[in-house]
């Protein structure tokens, strides 16, 4: 893991609020690859008392976000698509898994697979990146 006080991202995450109040925990941060947790809260679910959807892209986000966000420079999505493959409830624990795919000039593809605490697929995220004129 590379070290958190030099990652661009420590300054990203340590701005986010949104991450922080879901309760997203960085477990990874490494160029192009990160890995983040959460903790499915009640409030997190649905009228069917499942998770919603909407967190889901959230934790999937995040975790594109750190993998993108791999030099100095502000990089932010360009767009993004989710696939949901199982729900989950309140009181389980999903972890999403960001990598690099490719990356070319200012333009990069990541996909990031969210699991359960068993490791099943909950969702499959594929996020398109570019980067800006500004830097972190």
């Amino acid at each position: 893991m590379a070290d958190a006080a030099t990652t661009p991202t420590r300054t990203m995450m340590q701005r986010d609020q949104a991450s922080a109040a879901l309760g997203m925990v960085v477990e990874l941060d490494e160029p192009g690859h990160a890995v983040v947790s959460m903790r499915v809260r009640d409030d997190m679910t649905n009228g069917f008392h499942i998770t919603h959807g909407g967190f889901v892209f959230t934790l999937a986000d995040t975790a594109f976000a750190i993998a993108c966000n791999e030099d100095h420079t502000v990089t932010v999505a360009a767009g993004a698509d989710i696939t949901f493959l199982k729900s989950t409830v309140a009181g389980q624990t999903l972890t999403a898994t960001a990598r690099r795919r490719a990356r070319s000039g200012r333009t990069g593809l990541y996909d990031v697979t969210v699991v359960d605490e068993q490791g099943d697929a909950v969702a499959e995220f594929r996020g398109r990146s570019i980067s800006t004129n500004r830097t972190i």
